[in-house]
């Protein structure tokens, strides 16, 4: 993925580049491009353009990473972190579940976080590119596992299975254990979940909605996202803007600086061309700088992919990282 400079809405937002000529990959981008679901904890594209062979999604630019990054970087995190963040994962999958879809891959890893600092977090769920709805046709009887191990409810491996949005709750009770545990459930730990929660000292109201989010059965889980999201306000851990302490956490900015010739409000007066980049930056969810065109500006793969990123309304910054992705 990369930053781009959005002309029509007037600001950053990331952009994914996909090749067509993979199938798995072009059906992710169907699906994801396909979602229009607008809520605050809710990511989905805002729109996308193709040429020849490579697809091109404009998605919001989200700048603080995301919890797995957070967990990465703190360790685990405070109660009131876990609970805050849980709450707004459980109201978006309330409004994702009640327009008929079920998430399939809730995750940290796909869970982005505004750079809020030591503010009140601001959590966005992301990646929807094996999004299904619960009455959507199955397209084959022959079984593969979707979503990622160790976030998949157990029923999602079994031959047969209906999509169901309860899945998406086993994968918030896993993803809120992991904001707990810094670990995984159930990869290196010893001992079940429970224990390992009361061992980590965890408040016992939260302990309780984390093991009913990730009961083994959909019948032993809560009916819906609202039940789960009423129970855990229940608990009375839930920050407010007014109560909220963030402690020693803090969301940090993880996008690098602007290169020469660009700046808060778009590319700077006279900067029409490619500006020199020592070389692509790691930055986690929101990935690399490119610019729409490749250094020679030529009629090759970069001319053909700048014409859809003008059709969207694009105008990417450089990096050397774009000759590869272009290659």
């Amino acid at each position: 993925m990369w930053r781009a400079w959005g002309q029509r809405e007037e600001r950053y937002v990331a952009a994914k580049v996909l090749r067509q000529s993979d199938a798995p990959t072009l059906l992710r981008f169907v699906r994801e491009q396909a979602v229009r679901v607008e809520h605050p904890h809710v990511l989905t594209p805002l729109g996308w353009a193709g040429d020849d062979d490579r697809v091109l999604i404009a998605m919001p630019l989200v700048r603080g990473g995301s919890v797995a990054t957070l967990v990465g970087d703190h360790g685990p995190l405070p109660t009131v972190w876990v609970a805050t963040l849980l709450d707004q994962l459980l109201d978006a999958l309330a409004r994702i579940h009640g327009e008929g879809l079920v998430h399939r891959d809730v995750k940290p890893a796909n869970l982005l976080l505004d750079a809020t600092g030591s503010g009140l977090p601001r959590l966005r769920l992301a990646d929807f590119g094996i999004v299904t709805g619960v009455d959507d046709p199955r397209l084959t009887h022959v079984h593969h596992a979707v979503g990622t191990i160790g976030y998949a409810a157990p029923e999602t491996l079994r031959v047969g299975w209906d999509p169901d949005p309860r899945a998406d709750l086993y994968a918030a009770g896993l993803s809120a254990a992991e904001m707990l545990l810094a670990q995984r459930p159930g990869a290196d730990a010893a001992g079940s979940l429970a224990d390992l929660l009361v061992r980590q000292g965890v408040d016992s109201g939260l302990v309780t909605v984390v093991l009913d989010l990730a009961a083994a059965e959909p019948g032993e889980r809560y009916a819906d996202a609202a039940a789960a999201r009423e129970a855990l306000r229940a608990t009375g851990l839930v920050a407010s803007p007014q109560t909220w302490d963030a402690g020693e956490v803090e969301v940090f900015d993880q996008v690098p600086e602007l290169p020469a010739g660009w700046g808060a409000a778009g590319p700077e007066e006279g900067q029409t061309g490619p500006t020199s980049r020592s070389g692509p930056t790691d930055l986690g969810p929101v990935a690399q700088e490119a610019t729409s065109r490749t250094e020679g500006g030529g009629a090759g793969a970069g001319s053909r992919l700048g014409m859809a990123l003008l059709g969207l309304g694009l105008l990417l910054v450089l990096a050397a990282g774009l000759l590869a992705l272009l290659g």
